[in-house]
């Protein structure tokens, strides 16, 4: 098979066996695929139940000219999985979805032609539709986007570098090109294991590819629907979240800094996470029991907050970064 297909979809999956099924059935129901040369990739990232079995059994009934390929990645994180879906994709673009993530019809079409009339661009994210299981708090839109809901109008846009924000990993593309130029082969963030509750991963190699000078976009034509569960609405699921995220943002925040500079930007920015603590506090003093979402708010500047002293205390900044 050629080394060069258009695309690359790649579904990194952990004890996936119940999420796997509903999304290998939609990419099966592509529409406008017939002139593209594709292939799918699941990335078991050390799974315990029957995810291999589930593919195994879908393989075996695989009437698409484009392959369902299979590869196992022992070391855990999502890290690990994407960068072995890097390593095994033989797709100019590779297509991640994670296995809760359904696109529409037209998603796989939409990812090629979008890269092709963009060369430029190294990664672009997708319109991010949530599908809960039950009805959110009210408030909850305030950090919905940190649960990967990426609804931000019918128009591409172009992440500004300035405006520190980026897309979510779910429904990514990224160009095989931008990412082997621009990634490190070892990152300091490899995603959620036991044990190790930083997360952001996705965001420090996005990161680099923007640092790299390649441009990040957001394609709204590229739709999905993001399966959440009634148990991501708990606050026990939450809370540990959101620290994660902020425990994590010493790196994410680092990566386009100089290293002369970092002292003086991280004494700026826990200045700055002092500032939203205090008034945070003063706005949601009483509430902060009560509301989950101000709650998590306020784990996310705690955490923001001590980053640097978390990420020393650990060893993660001894890595090169």
């Amino acid at each position: 098979m050629t080394e060069n297909l258009d695309i690359t979809i790649a579904i990194p999956t952990y004890n996936g066996e119940s999420r796997l099924p509903e999304l290998l059935e939609r990419l099966q129901n592509q529409i406008h695929t017939d002139n593209l040369s594709w292939e799918i990739i699941v990335v078991d990232n050390n799974s315990t139940d029957n995810t291999a079995k589930v593919v195994e059994t879908y393989q075996q009934n695989w009437q698409c000219p484009y392959p369902l390929k299979y590869c196992f990645e022992a070391q855990q994180g999502a890290a690990y999985a994407r960068k072995r879906a890097v390593a095994e994709a033989k797709g100019r673009l590779i297509g991640f979805l994670d296995d809760d993530n359904y696109p529409v019809s037209n998603w796989v079409y939409a990812a090629y032609t979008f890269g092709e009339k963009y060369p430029k661009v190294g990664a672009y994210g997708s319109q991010i539709h949530p599908d809960w299981e039950i009805e959110p708090p009210e408030n909850f839109q305030r950090i919905a986007p940190f649960l990967a809901i990426t609804e931000r109008g019918n128009l591409p846009l172009l992440y500004e570098p300035a405006k520190k924000l980026l897309p979510p990993s779910a429904g990514l593309v990224v160009r095989k090109q931008a990412w082997l130029e621009s990634v490190p082969d070892k990152p300091i963030l490899t995603g959620r294991v036991q044990g190790n509750m930083l997360t952001s991963e996705d965001l420090e190699m996005l990161s680099y590819i923007q640092k790299s000078g390649w441009e990040i976009w957001y394609n709204p034509e590229m739709e999905i629907f993001h399966k959440i569960p009634t148990s991501r609405l708990q606050k026990d699921y939450l809370i540990p979240f959101f620290r994660g995220i902020g425990l994590s943002r010493c790196v994410t925040r680092m990566v386009n800094i100089k290293e002369m500079y970092r002292p003086f930007f991280i004494l700026a920015y826990m200045i700055n996470d002092l500032r939203k603590i205090a008034l945070h506090l003063l706005k949601y003093n009483t509430l902060l029991k009560s509301d989950l979402v101000a709650a998590c708010e306020m784990q996310l500047f705690l955490s923001s907050l001590f980053s640097p002293f978390y990420l020393l205390k650990n060893g993660y900044l001894t890595k090169k970064q």
